[in-house]
C-alpha cells in the first residue's frame, strides 16, 4: 500500500535527523565538503540511469534514496555556512515550478506539452537568463549536451521542418567528412567533420524519437555482451584465431539473444 503524505513528511524528517547525527558524531561524514562530494554524487546519477535502462526499479528506489542523502548532506553544508538549508532549496524549487507553469497557476493556456516547452525556455530567459543554452551544463557528456542544445533551440525555431531535411544533413556532413578524408585534409579538420556528423545524428534521433545517449549505451551494452561470448566460448586464445571464427561465435551470441 502507497505511503500516506505524512508518512513522506516522517521518511524525509527521519533523513534530515540522521543527517544531523552524521555530521556531528561520524569522523567521515564530518570532513566532507562541496567539493569532496562532488564526484560521489557523479557516480550515483550514473547508477541511477543504470538501473533506468535496466528496468530494475529496486535498484531505483536505491538510487533515488542515495541521491536524496547527497541533496540533504549538501543543504546541510549550506547551512553550516550560512548560505541555505534545506527549505531554502525546496523552496526555491517550488516557486521555480509554480512561476514556469502559469497554465496551472495562472490564466495562461496552453495546447500541449511543446508549448509548455517553449513557454519554459521563454520564462527563464526573463528571470535574467542570457541564452537559451545557460541553463546547459558545460560538464554535461558530449552526446547529451549536443540533445539538450538542440532541443532548446528547437523550441525558438531554429529547427529543420522535417526528418528528410535532417536526414540529408547528415548525408551531407557524412560527405564532407569523406571528401576531408580523401583529399589529405588535417587531423583537425578530419576531426571537425566528425563532429559535424555526430552532431547531425544525434539531431536526426532527436527527430525520429531516439534518445542517443541511451541508444548507445545500449548498443554498448549489447556489444560487451557479444564479445564476452565469443571470450567465453572460444576453443583457443583468440589472439589465435581468425576474425571469421570470431565472428561465428557473434552471431551465435546473437542468435541466443533471440
Amino acid at each position: 500500500m502507497p505511503n500516506t503524505f505524512q508518512q513522506k513528511l516522517d521518511a524525509f524528517g527521519r533523513l534530515l535527523t540522521i543527517m544531523d547525527e552524521l555530521r556531528e558524531k561520524c569522523p567521515w561524514d564530518r570532513k566532507q565538503t562541496l567539493e569532496s562530494l562532488r564526484h560521489l554524487t557523479i557516480e550515483e546519477t550514473y547508477e541511477l540511469a543504470d538501473a533506468i535502462l535496466d528496468n530494475d526499479l529496486k535498484g531505483v528506489r536505491e538510487e533515488i534514496g542515495d541521491l536524496m542523502l547527497h541533496m540533504v548532506f549538501y543543504a546541510k553544508i549550506g547551512s553550516e555556512h550560512g548560505a541555505f538549508d534545506i527549505a531554502d532549496a525546496l523552496h526555491g524549487v517550488c516557486d521555480k515550478l509554480v512561476a514556469r507553469h502559469p497554465h496551472i497557476y495562472g490564466d495562461v493556456t496552453v495546447a500541449d506539452d511543446e508549448e509548455v516547452k517553449r513557454n519554459w525556455e521563454q520564462l527563464k530567459l526573463k528571470e535574467g537568463k542570457k541564452s537559451l543554452l545557460a541553463g546547459v551544463p558545460g560538464s554535461l557528456p558530449a552526446m547529451v549536451k549536443a540533445y539538450r542544445m538542440q532541443e532548446k533551440t528547437g523550441q525558438v525555431g531554429f529547427e529543420w521542418e522535417n526528418t528528410q531535411q535532417v536526414w540529408a544533413k547528415v548525408q551531407e556532413e557524412i560527405g564532407e567528412l569523406q571528401h576531408n578524408l580523401q583529399n589529405g585534409a588535417s587531423q583537425s579538420a578530419v576531426e571537425d567533420e566528425f563532429g559535424d556528423v555526430l552532431f547531425a545524428l544525434v539531431n536526426y534521433a532527436r527527430f525520429i524519437g531516439v534518445e542517443p545517449e541511451a541508444a548507445l549505451e545500449r548498443c554498448n551494452r549489447k556489444f560487451k555482451s557479444r564479445f564476452e561470448y565469443i571470450e567465453n566460448k572460444a576453443p583457443r586464445p583468440l589472439q589465435e584465431m581468425t576474425l571469421q571464427e570470431m565472428d561465428a561465435l557473434w552471431n551465435e551470441a546473437k542468435k541466443g539473444e533471440r
